[in-house]
């Protein structure tokens, strides 16, 4: 009987180092892989400086993962940067500047 081959996992990782801009790889990758080790493989290191795996901010299919989780089959492995505003600010910032567009409902009754 021959040695068997390792399992071959199709993964992909993406990336997005400003709004509307994602960098994408698909890889081939030796099973079993960890998440820190598809990082390293796919080149988005050498691209993007500012990822840090000594705190990276890394998931699966949209769960946070650490980067010595193994991967499956098929896995997206996404990479998170920093926020750039608090989320709760950034919906009030966009009340704000909607609230100039059009009144506002139900926002209690007129003085007289």
């Amino acid at each position: 009987m021959g040695h068997a081959e390792p399992m071959a996992l199709r993964v992909e990782i993406a990336y997005s180092p400003e709004a509307r801009v994602v960098d994408r790889v698909e890889l081939s990758l030796a099973e079993p892989c960890t998440v820190g080790e598809a990082l390293r493989q796919s080149g988005l290191l050498q691209r993007h400086p500012e990822i840090d795996l000594d705190r990276p901010r890394v998931g699966v299919w949209g769960r946070p993962r650490r980067i010595d989780e193994m991967l499956s089959d098929g896995d997206r492995v996404e990479v998170y940067r920093a926020l750039q505003v608090d989320p709760k600010e950034a919906r009030r910032q966009r009340q704000r500047r909607q609230s100039g567009r059009a009144p506002k409902r139900g926002a209690g009754t007129a003085e007289r």
